[in-house]
């Protein structure tokens, strides 16, 4: 008996030995430049304060166009903080285009008090959340996790999204690109009364 506990012990040794370990995460942006981001029309909405991107300005996007990217199956995270009647956005899948809304890939909502009802972690349009999860003002974490056709949204650590595409999933036509796929990331300026605040901008790549 005492060989078989140590023979399983060893083994169980051995199996945690050559367990891979999970890719670091990976900055996206470094606090101080616009580095590795490329916007189009209204270039003006994003610049960096304080060790943030600030978005403030006419409807523009920013997109994340560094070395790092294109990215599939993923886990993101980024520290955000919205001013009161604001709204923004995190697209992932998605690629670049000189102005409108992406038409490629996913939003993530920004929003916690902005009119338009569907509230912050929201799938845009595809599974949307009326609560209230955090307060304008203050610094919240927002994740992303891609594994697959599966995502998953966290709101300081609580799942507030956790949702799996369908096989030839059928979109209207105005939403034909939002499906799983591969691309980059990137954050919207919804309007010029929208304020909002983004940093430590992080991503780690998971197996395909």
């Amino acid at each position: 008996m005492k060989k078989q506990l140590l023979g399983l012990a060893i083994l169980a040794g051995l199996s945690t030995a050559f367990t891979p370990p999970k890719p670091k995460w990976i900055s996206l942006f470094d606090g101080k430049t616009l580095n590795g981001w490329k916007v189009g029309k209204n270039a003006e909405t994003f610049h960096v304060e304080d060790g943030t991107i600030k978005v403030a300005g006419p409807v523009a996007h920013l997109f994340y166009e560094g070395p790092e990217q294109p990215f599939k199956n993923f886990e993101f995270k980024a520290k955000v903080k919205t001013m009161p009647g604001s709204n923004s956005g995190i697209y992932f899948h998605t690629e670049y285009q000189e102005s409108g809304w992406p038409a490629k890939g996913y939003e993530v909502q920004v929003n916690n008090s902005h009119t338009d009802w569907k509230r912050t972690g929201s799938l845009y349009n595809v599974q949307d959340v009326k609560e209230v999860y955090v307060k304008d003002g203050e610094w919240y974490t927002e994740q992303i996790t891609v594994e697959g056709k599966h995502v998953t949204i966290k709101i300081n650590d609580k799942t507030v999204v956790d949702y799996t595409e369908p096989d030839n999933a059928d979109r209207p036509a105005d939403m034909k690109g939002r499906v799983i796929s591969s691309g980059t990331f990137a954050l919207q300026g919804h309007d010029p009364k929208s304020v909002v605040y983004f940093k430590d901008i992080q991503v780690r790549r998971l197996p395909d």
